[in-house]
């Protein structure tokens, strides 16, 4: 066995390993053999959800400043779905009325009051304690005889839901910057024996005694907490507040506008496409087409799986950029498959022939790929919604197309093909 077959040995075993991995992630009864299950992510508009329009307060901005404050608006709501875990939302500005809005689309969210909790919230953090409050200007009616510090939510770096060991009971642990461990240590040690109220939207959550001075850049938020309300607490507070004002002026929930009967003509659509493809290799190219529908079954299985794993959020564009992406990853065979046709056709070998094919074509795979691949980036970064479900799809698929191609494809050619069936084929 020579260096060459030892290779295409270890290649071949290493593309049936991936493909096993990959069917055992997408099939049921992969699921329950490794013990987890990796369900599809639809988007809203073929499972439904949550829409939720906010009217922005931009009345003490001032004018120059009011797109940078839209801005920063739609940046934290984008930090707190994202960390709340929701697939591919749609967060974008609108103008409803002549007045600033931000627009809300969360896929699977049935909950109302959760996703309103979540967004609407300015969770604004402060710290205050017991002092004079002579100065009319401070009000707080649930602290009388409390006056804020310098501590604020602006020097936290980071809060995490924790369960209380002692008492089993749900809280939001704070760690502050350097900056916020050095006023939290000095507030503890002039309010010794005293009250500090943890305060939350003007609201006190927590008005703990200070028993010792605390060095360590560190607090607790407790209260009546399950572990829902300490997780999005704490996602509320490592997106920072608001900056400015929001009211929410429409919310509803959306029933999926396609759902099953799209993904069913979606799927038919995919799988005639598949046919007319497989159809047209065989025609053209003849054996030579067999390994292309192989490659293109482990192409197409391979990218479900990288779907499931990773939670890609499935939309109908989504689909559409898987769809596209097949074509693509044809493009390439062909491209191969003509090139090793003609050096068959100048009296090469085949094992030659198969190198030189590849060798030759590679450039125009490259070329076409890479230019796909940039646009569909462009439209990932500067899209939004379904055109960004679009894109991820159509990027994941040229990625794999490439690696079919290259990989599979020639790894089949060298392995199992002979010199007189090869020539019989041809």
């Amino acid at each position: 066995m020579n260096r060459l077959t030892k290779s295409l040995i270890w290649r071949l075993v290493f593309i049936i390993i991936l493909v096993l991995l990959a069917l055992l992630i997408i099939l049921p009864w992969g699921n329950k053999l490794i013990k987890k299950d990796f369900p599809i992510s639809l988007g809203l508009d073929l499972q439904g959800g949550a829409h939720l329009v906010y009217q922005l307060d931009l009345s003490k901005v001032a004018k120059e400043d009011q797109i940078s404050a839209v801005d920063s608006t739609l940046e934290v709501v984008r930090n707190r779905i994202d960390k709340f875990g929701v697939s591919e939302p749609t967060i974008q500005a609108e103008q409803i009325a002549g007045e600033r809005a931000v627009l809300v689309e969360l896929p699977g969210i049935k909950d109302l009051e959760q996703a309103k909790q979540l967004i609407g919230s300015t969770a604004q953090l402060e710290f205050w304690e017991q002092g004079n409050t002579d100065d009319k200007t401070v009000v707080n009616e649930y602290l009388p005889g409390f006056i804020p510090t310098k501590l604020t939510g602006k020097q936290l770096k980071k809060a995490q839901p924790t369960v209380n060991q002692q008492t089993q009971a749900w809280e939001v642990a704070l760690e502050f910057n350097s900056e916020g461990a050095k006023l939290f240590a000095d507030i503890t040690k002039r309010n010794l024996g005293k009250p500090v109220a943890i305060v939350l939207d003007n609201q006190p959550v927590s008005v703990p005694t200070v028993q010792t001075e605390i060095t360590g850049g560190s607090a607790v938020i407790t209260g009546q907490f399950d572990a829902a309300e300490a997780k999005r607490l704490a996602i509320q507070l490592n997106a920072g507040a608001l900056p400015v004002p929001v009211k929410l002026i429409e919310e509803r929930t959306v029933e999926a506008t396609l759902g099953a009967e799209a993904i069913h003509k979606s799927l038919i659509a995919g799988l005639v496409g598949l046919l007319i493809v497989a159809i047209f290799m065989l025609i053209n190219y003849h054996g030579l087409g067999l390994w292309a529908i192989l490659a293109l079954a482990i192409y197409t299985i391979l990218n479900i799986a990288i779907y499931k794993i990773f939670k890609i959020t499935l939309s109908l564009s989504g689909i559409a950029g898987l769809i596209l992406s097949i074509g693509i990853a044809v493009d390439a065979n062909i491209l191969i498959f003509s090139r090793t046709k003609e050096e068959l056709a100048q009296g090469s070998n085949i094992l030659q022939s198969i190198n030189d094919g590849f060798k030759h074509a590679w450039l125009s795979i490259r070329d076409s790929n890479f230019s796909s691949l940039i646009t569909a980036l462009i439209l990932f970064f500067f899209g939004a919604g379904q055109i960004k479900g679009f894109a991820i799809t159509l990027i994941i698929g040229i990625v794999i197309s490439m690696f079919s191609a290259i990989f599979v494809t020639r790894t089949f050619l060298l392995f199992f093909t002979s010199k007189k069936k090869y020539e019989k084929t041809i």
